[in-house]
């Protein structure tokens, strides 16, 4: 089982990446392969970084042999992903709406249908706008077909929307006992897509 953290956040080891390698710590301890990968240096390997839709179809060419190239290409192996972002004016950073934006050629391929998905995210105050991000990570995965999941699972409780955390995430206890829900989830919808073999072989 192969299980990818998308880091939207500029900082690179801030609260963003401390929620999932926590997370995906828990499913490494279940035997799944894991890797974190942070999307603004992936896109400061572009010439332009955003998508102007400058062909139609997207052929992908202004990322053709780029890091954001090998990074799609990981997800279509993937089994599943945590797509995490520090909230910023109520909503998703910049940089991983870009990765989204540029994301036209995936979509078409139809690559990420049936990946399973879950959303993470920090804000600066407890109600600072974790549950509006969370919203707009899910419309992401949805249009690219995949399977949204919450942090609910049948040996602790019914769930919410995804691990939303109060910065510093490494004071906050209760995100923290998300992530243990979280990645129990993660493991056990993963599993059962592999055995539905639901995804497409690539």
């Amino acid at each position: 089982m192969y299980i990818i953290g998308i880091n939207g956040s500029p900082n690179k080891k801030g609260n963003t990446y401390y929620l999932l390698d926590k997370l995906l710590k828990y499913c490494g301890e279940q035997g799944a392969e894991t890797e974190i990968i942070n999307i603004p240096q992936v896109l400061s390997t572009l010439k332009n970084p955003f998508c102007t839709a400058c062909s139609n179809p997207c052929t992908g060419q202004c990322y053709q042999n780029t890091e954001l190239e090998t990074t799609y290409n990981k997800l279509k192996k993937a089994d599943g992903v945590f797509i995490g972002s520090p909230v910023y004016f109520g909503s998703a950073s910049a940089q991983l709406k870009a990765f989204f934006d540029k994301s036209r050629k995936i979509r078409g391929e139809r690559a990420f249908v049936n990946l399973v998905g879950a959303a993470v995210t920090v804000g600066g105050s407890k109600y600072g706008g974790q549950e509006t991000t969370i919203k707009a990570i899910h419309d992401m995965m949805l249009v690219q077909g995949m399977i949204i999941i919450g942090d609910g699972h049948v040996d602790y409780d019914a769930g919410h929307h995804g691990v939303s955390a109060q910065r510093p995430a490494e004071t906050d206890d209760f995100a923290e006992k998300r992530c243990i829900v979280l990645a129990n989830r993660m493991i056990e919808v993963c599993r059962a897509i592999k055995d539905a073999n639901l995804r497409a072989k690539r």
